[in-house]
């Protein structure tokens, strides 16, 4: 039997000192209260009440859980008041992961416009690489960041698509001359990020199709951003994000290279670690999440 229901049968017998009575309030067959009643007896191997043919009485034991057991269901009746709330109001701590560059100048405008609309909910980011375990290190979510997405166990919703371009410095265009063809790379120190091109090797698709070429250089990371500031500081060329670059381009600070070859596209998911019972906080900031993404110019809200 359940046992928080055999106390609150208890608590009424106990209140009136009567089975008919708790029965009868209880909307119970007055046998099925004997029979919750002595259940709950030998569960606690106690006797709860005293019982003749003319009254009802508590025992000393039946006092301590009468007096114990009001405070237990009214604690149980505020929890099950909170579950439901939490299932109508969105509360709560959010974790969320994120690649450093594009958590500190993408996803804070999303997650600043989303707590003034969601005050109840407390987001915490984690920066990481995108390889973090999201059920070992806790996460309810991950923003991700790939041509394509390795483990296809993750539950996944595809925000954006995003171009990417090659850039370097007027300075190092100046120095080492701007390529002329793709495979003009090979003989330039081209930066690469270690995550989205392990092997060493750019693809392209140009006016004659797809063309890959194997580049190299002496600055390797697995972050875009220092390949980012080392390409301002004239080291190389590097290929980013168009989020990334966009303002350095427009401030003439990085130059495009090779402009009619486009880089493989990226695309920005939202990863879970299980589609079952996804905590309305998470539902709703997901919501928020697509909503912003779909904006025509998304990226132009970054500082």
């Amino acid at each position: 039997m359940d046992k928080l229901r055999c106390i609150e049968v208890f608590i009424e017998v106990a209140q009136g000192l009567s089975f008919s009575g708790a029965a009868q309030r209880l909307g119970m067959a007055k046998g099925n209260v004997t029979k919750h009643i002595a259940w709950l007896e030998r569960e606690l191997g106690v006797q709860l009440l005293q019982r003749t043919t003319k009254s009802v009485s508590l025992t000393e034991s039946g006092l301590a859980l009468l007096e114990n057991g009001r405070d237990l269901l009214e604690h149980m009746e505020g929890v099950e008041n909170a579950v439901r709330r939490s299932v109508k109001e969105p509360k709560g701590m959010l974790r969320v992961g994120t690649p450093p560059s594009f958590g500190a100048f993408h996803l804070v405008p999303v997650i600043t416009a989303f707590s003034a609309a969601h005050p109840d909910i407390r987001v915490v980011m984690y920066l990481d690489d995108g390889r973090t375990d999201l059920v070992g290190e806790g996460l309810d979510m991950s923003v991700r960041i790939a041509s394509s997405l390795k483990d296809t166990s993750q539950v996944s919703h595809r925000l954006a698509r995003v171009p990417q371009v090659l850039v370097a410095s007027p300075a190092y265009l100046a120095r080492r001359g701007r390529p002329a063809s793709v495979e003009d790379l090979a003989r330039h120190d081209c930066m690469v990020h270690a995550l989205k091109s392990p092997t060493n090797v750019w693809s392209f698709q140009g006016p004659g199709g797809k063309v890959t070429v194997r580049v190299g250089g002496t600055i390797r990371a697995n972050f875009g951003e220092p390949l980012r500031h080392a390409a301002l500081l004239g080291h190389g060329i590097s290929m980013h994000p168009t989020y990334m670059v966009s303002e350095d381009l427009r401030q003439g600070r990085l130059e495009a290279v090779l402009a009619d070859y486009r880089p493989t596209e990226l695309e920005i998911h939202a990863v879970f670690p299980s589609r079952r019972n996804l905590p309305l906080r998470v539902r709703t900031f997901l919501d928020f999440l697509k909503g912003w993404f779909s904006q025509p110019r998304w990226e132009d809200a970054a500082p």
